[in-house]
């Protein structure tokens, strides 16, 4: 029998849709939207004018990771919960790649240092 799951929702999500909640999430924290692009950048390699492309165009989730210029390897090292989830313990790619970003702007909107958040 064929797996008949839909697949989550989220991914059909456009990543614009989501960004400036990211963003009011950090800036309530007192930290800048500047610093969410960096770890947007440090995780995805999208920056500067790809970035505002990817957030003009409406790409999905899949999509923008799809075509994500560099995906970090050190993104492996993120570890923790988000959202009652381990995210080194999802084992759906797309999945494991949005919880690394929800679990970066978490460690950003509770007052971590940069190098920490970075892996450096």
């Amino acid at each position: 029998m064929a797996d008949t799951k839909k697949p989550h929702r989220i991914y059909s999500m456009s990543f614009a849709s989501v960004y400036p909640l990211y963003v009011n999430k950090v800036e309530k924290k007192g930290r800048t939207k500047e610093q969410l692009d960096e770890i947007i950048r440090w995780l995805t390699g999208y920056e500067g004018a790809s970035l505002a492309q990817a957030l003009e165009d409406g790409r999905d989730f899949e999509t923008f990771f799809a075509q994500a210029p560099v995906l970090n390897p050190k993104r492996e090292l993120i570890t923790g919960v988000v959202c009652g989830v381990r995210v080194e313990e999802v084992e759906e790619e797309l999945m494991r790649e949005i919880r690394y970003m929800d679990k970066l702007v978490d460690e950003l909107a509770r007052g971590k240092k940069m190098e920490s958040i970075l892996r450096t």
